[in-house]
């Protein structure tokens, strides 16, 4: 008995001396500096004409759609008939679908999401090799914007690009304005693009 506690206490003392070390744990990675986070595209992103919709009902296959947005800015739905989404977010959407549909059918689970957008238009300006207004299915970020304008031209002012936003829920709003510097696209991670957008390149 005297021999097996001997032998406990051993196991006890091998294992206490084994402890790791504070030396040894790895200091946690020192934290980022914080940077300010974009508005999600998809999000605030207003529907336009030819902008094509996913409606899902949950559990009812005959109300879950596809539809194309009209010029008119109308879309057409089983059950629902007409409803407006042109200058809408597909939550706004979402929350006018779920209101009618509530009319037949309780606590209706509804999502919509923009699967293709037509008309995400953003304008390029001033030093970069093919200046003009450009029109993509996808959200853009600024260095493939102006990958897609063929780069920055010899001329250009890579410390003084800038970036005008205007809240295109409020035509009558102010103007944004934000300047970028081209290295720090590089190095410090890039800038998504918003529809309406225009890059200044001086």
């Amino acid at each position: 008995m005297f021999i097996r506690l001997i032998g406990t206490l051993g196991v006890v003392v091998v294992l206490t001396g084994c402890a790791v070390h504070p030396a040894s744990v790895p200091s946690p990675p020192a934290a980022a500096p914080s940077r300010p986070a974009a508005p999600p595209l998809i999000a605030d992103y207003r529907i336009g004409p030819e902008d094509v919709l996913e409606v899902m009902v949950w559990k009812n296959a005959d109300l879950s759609k596809t539809v194309t947005v009209r010029p008119d800015g109308m879309i057409t739905l089983p059950l629902i008939g007409e409803l407006r989404a042109g200058g809408l977010t597909a939550a706004d959407v979402r929350a006018e679908i779920k209101t009618r549909l509530e009319r037949y059918k309780e606590s209706p689970e509804v999502s919509v999401s923009v699967t293709d957008v037509r008309r995400y238009n953003f304008y390029l300006m001033g030093e970069v090799r093919t200046p003009g207004r450009y029109q993509v299915k996808t959200s853009m970020t600024l260095l493939q914007a102006l990958a897609l304008a063929g780069g920055l031209t010899e001329f250009a002012d890579a410390d003084g690009i800038v970036v005008v936003r205007r809240d295109s829920r409020d035509p009558g709003s102010k103007e944004q304005r934000m300047t970028v510097r081209y290295k720090n696209l590089i190095q410090r991670g890039d800038v998504p693009l918003f529809p309406g957008d225009t890059v200044i390149v001086p």
